[in-house]
């Protein structure tokens, strides 16, 4: 199996300003994100960024470093005009990897593109455990539901399955949180799917949940979803969790 990671770094970020570039125990965050995607075992790993700066960075420790346009809607666009810079086949396995993750683990890249080779889907992506009953009902918390055979079924901001009896009580000690599942934002994609997604018409259901996967699964599309094997750590958005990140990594 091959694969090519692509990790978009954008400079823009309004909590955390310049974000690819903020350092982290000596190395930037982009550079420890590139890093660990190189431990995956992609034949390639690439930076796609839109601005001079990350350009320059990223050229300091690879040549993997691709200047793309300001004007994105969505990191998919991004990731199509990727493709067609790299002029990729169609059948290209590629992993999406968010450029803010500096704890990424290698294992979890591998295994989303494994489970996209293994399939005929379009798409792949994780999930893992969720631990406790407020991360249940944190609508910025995805959950994500499954079939049988590792296809989502959905993906909401709102706890699902529903749990009818704690639920519509609200009760809080009875919400069985061994039922649910946090979708993890890594996703494997057939290069060509890139373009056939960006044709789909948005579909309603991605609207009312801003949860662009929710027009593949509209338009018929399956999505090949199974759990991380490796813990999933949370990217960095604040100050907070930059000095979160920081501590981890000096323990």
């Amino acid at each position: 199996m091959e694969f090519i990671v692509v990790i978009p770094a954008r400079y823009a970020s309004t909590r955390l300003p310049g974000k690819p570039l903020v350092d982290i125990c000596g190395k930037t965050m982009i550079q420890r994100v590139y890093e660990q995607a190189v431990k995956s075992g992609a034949k390639a790993v690439y930076v796609a960024t839109d601005h001079q700066l990350v350009y320059d960075e990223v050229k300091r420790f690879t040549d993997n470093v691709l200047m793309t346009r300001e004007d994105h809607q969505s990191g998919t666009e991004r990731l199509a005009e990727v493709v067609e810079l790299l002029n990729l086949d169609d059948d290209t396995l590629m992993v999406n990897v968010q450029g803010d993750e500096p704890l990424l683990e290698p294992e979890n890249i591998s295994q989303v593109a494994d489970l996209l080779f293994q399939s005929s889907a379009p798409m792949a992506t994780l999930s893992v455990d969720v631990n406790d009953v407020e991360e249940v009902l944190n609508p910025n918390a995805v959950k994500v539901v499954s079939d049988v055979n590792q296809n989502a079924l959905y993906f909401s901001r709102s706890p699902i399955p529903f749990q009818r009896d704690s639920m519509m009580s609200l009760d809080k000690a009875r919400i069985p949180v061994s039922h649910f599942n946090r979708h993890v934002g890594i996703y494997a994609y057939r290069a060509g799917f890139i373009k056939t997604y960006l044709a789909l018409s948005v579909s309603p259901l991605e609207v009312q949940e801003s949860l662009e996967q929710l027009r593949v699964l509209f338009h018929g599309y399956p999505i090949k979803v199974t759990k991380a094997m490796k813990p999933v750590h949370a990217g960095v958005d604040t100050p907070e969790d930059l000095e979160r990140v920081v501590e981890f990594l000096n323990d």
